[in-house]
């Protein structure tokens, strides 16, 4: 069954990779909201949160599949092969270039669709940013050594977005949480 399903989701990829990657990106980080909402920080007073999932997974199907799609076949045409001087460079590039890009755009999304303000946004970017960056260190890095080096590139978002499962757990923590006082909102705003 499992060959059945794997065949399938190879055809579907092959005919239509943006959609089947969005569509990997929204399962992806639906899952990874439900269960950080179920398990990690469950809030007990105002229970599961619906619309949390939805600009989640709106975020994942809508920015990460395309831009993930469009970003790593690029950076696989720039810098083609599996030589490890190689794949130190698309995880340098990837962690210094891409993972800064991605985090603005994150929080920007979420941002936006949960109707705050540019400058609530810029706050939030300014305050979680830099935590976000340093923590998909521990994360990425490694395991883009694993995907530049043997995942075909086909495969990639697929990749990424088995591991972004767990990682999304910390993204949905992070995009979720409030920004401590009015004092960061002030100090956005200058």
């Amino acid at each position: 069954m499992f060959g059945r399903l794997w065949s399938q989701y190879n055809v579907a990829l092959e005919k239509n990779p943006l959609l089947i990657k969005a569509l990997t990106s929204l399962t992806g980080f639906t899952i990874g909201d439900v269960l950080a909402q179920k398990f990690v920080t469950p809030d007990e007073e105002k229970g599961y949160d619906l619309m949390r999932t939805v600009r989640l997974g709106s975020f994942g199907f809508l920015v990460h599949g395309p831009t993930g799609h469009f970003f790593y076949g690029w950076l696989d045409k720039q810098i083609p092969g599996t030589a490890m001087k190689t794949v130190a460079t698309k995880v340098a590039i990837d962690q210094l270039l891409w993972n800064p890009c991605f985090g603005v755009m994150f929080f920007s999304y979420l941002g936006l669709a949960e109707g705050k303000s540019f400058t609530d946004i810029q706050a939030k970017i300014k305050n979680d940013l830099p935590t976000a960056v340093v923590g998909s260190w521990t994360v990425w890095i490694p395991a883009h050594f694993i995907n530049f080096r043997f995942v075909p590139s086909n495969q990639r978002l697929l990749y990424i977005n088995s591991i972004q499962i767990g990682y999304n757990i910390f993204l949905s923590f992070l995009g979720n949480k409030k920004v401590d006082d009015s004092e960061e909102l002030k100090a956005a705003a200058k």
